[in-house]
Formats: structure tokens, sequence, C-alpha cells
């Protein structure tokens, strides 16, 4: 199980700035955000070699959604993921640009936000979703690339069911048990323990839960908030979960330190890294 940094975290502005802020962070390995590459501000061939220049793994890749908007938790059920009409045709298109990205540094699994999944079978929007999904996953399957869909803006019996409806042999979960607080969609451990057949990556995240219904909970470092970190990888054990890890740190102007916090406490609690 590789630990290493989700890029994004670390708010770089050129390879040249990733693969420095990735030696801050004591760690060799990222997980690569490709929207620098989709937009055209980054060249693909010149963050490879840099990466490689550096001795940086890619352990994974994250395609970013058209027009999400993170203000409220209202606001990311209406816009987040595939969800969107608007942006539908625009985010199939990523997708389908994304695949030779991968390819290019090497990675067999991609993770996005599907957006918000409905519960009930008879909703429509919930087809919609499942039918979207499933193109996407079809268009990352073709190059043998998994594809891992974000735990948190809904609960892991509603994920599951749609996993289970599914049955795509290369989709899976990027489990993220912060989101699970963020979002306020249950018990971080027993959701891994739900979907435990099904994730493909682990984010380590911390986060602090509302106490406020309908608003969002606040992320921090790892170790200061409401993860049970130790119940965690024992789930993670127990559940013979054997995959990748990568730290997501969003918030904090000091996200290295954060950083270097999160994997000090989870060495203290017996985590090998």
């Amino acid at each position: 199980m590789t630990i290493g940094v989700c890029s994004w975290s670390l708010r770089p502005e050129s390879p040249d700035a990733l693969a420095d802020l990735v030696g801050d962070s004591g760690l060799t390995a990222v997980q690569l955000a490709l929207d620098p590459m989709l937009s055209g501000q980054w060249s693909a061939s010149e963050t490879r070699r840099t990466l490689d220049d550096h001795g940086i793994a890619v352990l994974s890749t994250m395609l970013q959604t058209k027009g999400e908007d993170y203000s409220t938790l209202e606001s990311i059920k209406l816009t987040g993921g595939l969800r969107p009409d608007e942006h539908w045709e625009a985010n199939l298109d990523s997708a389908k640009r994304s695949v030779e990205l991968a390819t290019e540094f090497g990675a067999r699994l991609i993770t996005f936000h599907a957006g918000f999944l409905p519960h009930a079978p008879s909703d429509p929007l919930r087809r919609v979703m499942i039918d979207r999904i499933r193109q996407v996953h079809d268009v990352f399957a073709e190059a043998e690339i998994d594809v891992a869909l974000e735990t948190g803006q809904e609960s892991a019996e509603t994920l599951r069911d749609l996993l289970e409806d599914l049955k795509l042999p290369h989709l899976g979960v990027n489990f993220d048990p912060a989101n699970m607080i963020l979002y306020d969609m249950g018990d971080p451990v027993e959701s891994l323990k739900l979907l435990a057949p099904w994730v493909k990556q682990l984010h380590l995240k911390d986060a602090t839960r509302t106490n406020t219904p309908g608003h969002w909970g606040s992320e921090v470092p790892i170790g200061s908030g409401d993860v049970n970190w130790s119940a965690f990888f024992e789930a993670v054990k127990s559940a013979e979960i054997d995959v990748d890890m990568c730290i997501e740190r969003e918030a904090g102007e000091d996200r290295i330190a954060d950083i270097h916090a999160g994997l000090a406490h989870l060495e203290s609690i017996g985590v090998s890294l």
C-alpha cells in the first residue's frame, strides 16, 4: 500500500513546483490532477519527464468535472459530477481526452465525483446517473483503466446499491473517510466495511462533523478530527484492502506542515508508511 499525496492539495503552479512540493512533503508518489493538462496550462510530456526525473510515481489520476460549486451542500448537490445536463457532453469529452493522458503517465486508475446519486430506484435522475456513469466507465475500460467514484455525497448504502446494480468490471470507489463526515453521510469506519469489496484507493483526510444539519463539516489535519484512524486501519486490515493511499488536504495555509503532522499521527498509531 504505497502512500502518496494529491497534487491539487499542494496547489502547484507548474510541474517543477509540483515536484518540489511533493519532495517537501517527504513522499515520492502522487495522485495527479489532469485538469492542468486538459486545459493546456501544463504540457503532459514535460510533467511526466519532471516527475520521472525526481523519482515521483503517479499512483492514479483525477478528473475534475465542469461547473462544480462547493459553496454549500445544496449547491454541490445541484452542480457536482455528472449530474448537470448542461455540462454532460463537456464532461464526457474530458473523460475521453483523459484516457490518453492517464495512459501516458502509466496510471491504471482515475477518480472523480459522480455527483449526487438518488437512492430511490423510481427516481428518474437515478437512471440518468447510472447511464452516464456507465458511459464514462466504458471510455476508460477500453484502455483497461479502472474508475473510482469519490465517496461522500451519498450514503454508503446508496453507493453500494448503485455498484451492485451496475456490475461494471472496472468500477469501484475511492474511499475518503473525511467526506462521509463533511457531507454528514454516516460513520466512516462502518461505511468502509460496507464498501470494502469495491475500494480501489483510499484518501487520507480528516474532518469534524457539523453541528448544523445541512451545512458543511470542517476539514482538519489528519489526527485532529472525528475519523477514528485506529479503527479505520483495523477495518482496512480485516477487509484485506490492499490499495494505494493518497493524502488529500484541501484547507489550511500550511499544507506541507499539515501533511507532516498527519503522517506523524499515522505513524504514532502504528500505520506503516
